[in-house]
């Protein structure tokens, strides 16, 4: 049989519209997709087998990198269309952290997805959540799976500055008895969302869904720029952290001789500027998981800043589910919430404004230099002329990054173009 592209996912990798999700591979029939680690694009993208294909056309279906019907989806899930622009919809919007210090300590900020999935679990709501901690045996590589019991769930605290291909582990899920909960960044969430409307079998599994917010994710370049930025050989490295140990946390790296702990303003701006974010990020419209039944961030807020050195969480609940859940680990003394404004929630979360306000200029550059942009069912928003060069300095800093021999010029530059956009926001 002759393998047309447009009828698998070679149709999206080849367009660079793959968001390296796994969501193909796990949902494929035939077993005919792996996920592999691009060398050049230094992201995960599936591989595929054409004597296994059947061109069933499901790694399509299922796949966000080409299209999210926004306007859809949100119907189906909600039963109305998004009404905020910025967080999409929602019953309520709170701000806590896991009562259980360990956890809260060790955790990206305060905590809260461990909790509600370890509460879920020993409530017998769910027998299982996909999750994703670093690779056991290969530490600088992600491994998502399917954590039964409460000290797998905190295994995979903590966030993951690198690419991630969680949806693969749906193939466990359908493959086992019980019911589950994934948790994901939002183009994981819309890849289970468009593919439990493929498969039945796979919405009826899959109990709770909580997304993570995200500005973008980061190429691997990233940490290998900051393990040579500080001298360190990667063959030393025995496991890796890039959050926990209280708030806002380190990059902690363990070597097989003591550990090298790197605060995070240290490490964190090279990501804040978007020197290592695949091309994909770029053209995203949904940094806050819209799709989710709960989404969780940081609560970079002022007044959290001053006060907090241990860790707090920001829920926003979009389901009935998801509230229920979240006061109900409340009410047995899993978690501590406090409820608090829309307002409050898009105050802080500063990257709001790439994945919107930026947006339009960033489609609009993509397809200036010939590149494919996703179809997402939603309008646009108007760029302001700050859009402009803020758009231009993202794309001037990917390449950048992409050039080894430049590396050496990421330090300074970051220093001025932070102070340029404080500049700007005063």
């Amino acid at each position: 049989m002759v393998i047309r592209a447009d009828k698998t996912i070679e149709k999206v990798v080849t367009s660079g519209l793959c968001t390296g999700c796994g969501t193909c591979v796990g949902m494929c029939p035939q077993q005919a997709l792996t996920m592999v680690k691009n060398d050049s694009r230094e992201i995960y993208i599936p591989e595929l087998d054409m004597e296994k294909c059947d061109q069933c056309r499901i790694c399509l279906e299922v796949c966000p990198g080409h299209s999210v019907d926004f306007k859809k989806l949100n119907l189906e899930i909600f039963g109305k269309r998004s009404e905020d622009a910025l967080l999409g919809n929602y019953l309520n919007c709170y701000i806590g952290h896991a009562t259980d210090y360990d956890i809260r300590y060790n955790s990206a900020s305060g905590g809260l997805a461990s909790a509600l999935l370890i509460f879920a679990l020993e409530q017998g709501m769910i027998d299982g959540a996909l999750v994703t901690r670093m690779n056991r045996t290969n530490p600088l590589e992600p491994e998502p799976f399917i954590a039964r019991t409460r000290e797998e769930i905190i295994s995979a605290a903590k966030s993951k500055y690198c690419p991630v291909a969680a949806n693969i582990a749906l193939k466990e899920i359908l493959e086992q008895d019980g019911r589950f909960a994934v948790v994901g960044l939002p183009c994981h969430i819309q890849a289970i969302r468009k593919a439990e409307t493929v498969s039945k079998k796979l919405k009826e599994k899959i109990a709770l869904h909580i997304g993570i917010f995200c500005g973008h994710s980061d190429r691997f370049t990233e940490t290998e720029f900051l393990l040579q930025r500080y001298g360190i050989k990667r063959e030393e490295i025995t496991q890796i952290h890039y959050r926990g140990d209280g708030w806002p946390g380190a990059l902690t790296i363990h070597l097989k001789e003591g550990k090298k702990v790197i605060p995070f303003d240290s490490y964190i701006i090279f990501h804040g500027l978007c020197f290592f974010i695949p091309m994909r990020c770029t053209l995203c419209c949904d940094s806050i998981a819209e799709l989710a039944d709960i989404t969780v961030m940081d609560a970079w807020l002022p007044e959290v800043e001053a006060r907090d050195k241990v860790g707090s969480s920001i829920a926003v609940c979009r389901t009935q589910l998801g509230e229920t859940l979240c006061h109900s680990a409340k009410s047995k003394g899993a978690i501590e919430l406090e409820e608090i404004s829309s307002s409050k929630v898009a105050q802080s979360q500063g990257m709001l404004e790439f994945s919107h306000g930026d947006l339009t200029v960033r489609f609009f550059l993509s397809r200036l230099f010939g590149h494919a942009t996703p179809k997402y069912n939603r309008k646009l928003p108007s760029p302001r002329a700050i859009n402009y060069p803020r758009a231009l300095m993202v794309y001037f800093n990917m390449w950048l990054s992409s050039q080894r021999y430049l590396w050496k010029l990421i330090k300074p530059l970051a220093w001025v173009e932070s102070r340029i956009l404080r500049l700007t926001k005063s």
